[in-house]
């Protein structure tokens, strides 16, 4: 007979999704995994934009996500196996192994950061029916204690687990299109940018024997699948306490090797020194500015200081002109450098602080480095209106207040209140 419950401390913090909107999820499926893989279905939320609704030029600084992927793997985080004798029934607390540590995180970060982050988690848990963490957290990596009520003798496997929950996402940005009739209209397309998640449930403890059924691709049967149920451990008479496990000795050592490598791959990665970029720009100098208004964005005269919205010729040093270099273009979106006429550096998000939100625009050396390309969403033809993402970080461009001096800043989602639309105006 198998056993489960639930560990209350951990469902603290889940947020209780509710049924939201996600217009592309109706004919996607989730992505088939080791596991039993997680069924996307269609959610609607009131507000939300779905793919080739109309949008607005105050939209193009803004981003939703949408779910590409999603794979649901029960898996077992904790594990000891343990065999219990005659006269050693009762409740007993074991020290369980660390068998996989399991990180919430969105995009390249390896963490939760701002709104877009969470609004993705969000959009998973309300396609899949399940309850997710949707902030930052992560599975205990230190061995912990399971205490059971072990009413028989028996080989038993005591563990913790979870669904483990991966997949992939992208993004809508409104940007123009042109429509059959030749006329265009600005509309929620889906952007290039896009990357993984990694979440999971709430977390389940329990035990397990050999001679239990159990269902399939469930928690309990990942821990059953590491009893060594064959091996001699498993039948013979033993006194009671810990017994060896080879396949959650294995499981422990492979994950362990895999954080490793992981470990070396960025530090190896960390230690490359950034090239230096021969840029082909364009002949064309413009000034970025807020709709409207005088201010534009200037880059800094100081090396550590950020790009800030200043008015125009506030120094004659053509701090605040730009050129658009290395420009491409794909499914109507531009992507470019912007190399600054005054100061010869390129628009970049300090790498340093690239996992933050808010995180200021600054200017450094040009380089063929994804923190220095941007996307540009551009209103219909005849307006000079534009919205600016990066390239690394999918952050929208953007400013907490209008005022000179103020940095240009990084916004995972935008500023919803049209703070983040621009125009491009040639000088």
């Amino acid at each position: 007979m198998g056993h489960l419950r639930s560990a209350g401390r951990w469902a603290r913090g889940l947020v209780a999704l509710t049924v939201t909107a996600a217009s592309t999820l109706a004919a996607i499926t989730a992505v088939a995994g080791p596991a039993a893989a997680g069924q996307l279905k269609p959610a609607i939320t009131a507000g939300k934009p779905k793919l080739g609704d109309v949008c607005t030029s105050a939209d193009l600084g803004t981003r939703h996500p949408i779910i590409k992927s999603a794979d649901v793997a029960p898996t077992v985080t904790h594990f000891k196996g343990w065999y219990v004798t005659e006269g050693s029934t009762g409740n007993q607390s074991v020290n369980t192994n660390t068998t996989e540590t399991i990180s919430v995180s969105v995009g390249l970060n390896g963490t939760v950061q701002g709104s877009f982050a969470v609004e993705t988690l969000g959009s998973v848990g309300a396609s899949l029916g399940l309850n997710v963490q949707v902030n930052y957290t992560s599975t205990s990596s230190t061995s912990t204690s399971v205490t059971w009520n072990f009413r028989t003798p028996g080989y038993y496997g005591l563990y913790k687990g979870t669904k483990k929950v991966t997949g992939t996402y992208g993004s809508l940005n409104c940007n123009r299109v042109q429509q059959g009739d030749g006329s265009w209209a600005l509309k929620w397309t889906e952007g290039p940018d896009s990357g993984s998640y990694t979440t999971f449930t709430t977390l389940e403890e329990g035990a397990v024997r050999c001679e239990d059924k159990v269902p399939a691709n469930s928690i309990m049967a990942k821990a059953q699948g590491l009893l060594d149920c064959g091996s001699p451990a498993a039948t013979a008479k033993q006194p009671a306490g810990p017994v060896p496990s080879a396949k959650a000795d294995r499981a422990k050592h492979d994950a362990d090797n895999a954080a490793k490598a992981a470990k070396s791959v960025k530090a190896t990665q960390a230690a490359k020194p950034a090239p230096r970029a021969a840029l082909n720009c364009q002949s064309g100098v413009y000034r970025i500015h807020v709709p409207g208004k005088p201010l534009n964005w200037s880059a800094p005269l100081l090396a550590n200081d950020g790009i800030r919205l200043r008015e125009s010729n506030w120094t004659s040093a053509h701090l605040d002109n730009w050129r658009l270099c290395n420009v491409t273009e794909r499914n109507g979106v531009i992507e470019a450098s912007l190399w600054n006429w005054g100061n010869g550096g390129c628009a970049t998000i300090p790498a340093d602080i690239a996992n933050r939100e808010q995180a200021y625009l600054t200017t450094a050396t040009c380089a063929e480095d994804d923190l220095q390309r941007f996307y540009f969403y551009r209103d219909v033809p005849g307006s000079s209106k534009i919205g600016l993402q990066n390239k690394y970080t999918g952050s929208m461009l953007g400013h907490d207040r209008y005022a000179d001096g103020e940095l240009i800043r990084q916004y995972s989602s935008g500023r919803q209140d049209g703070t983040g639309t621009y125009t491009l105006t040639a000088v």
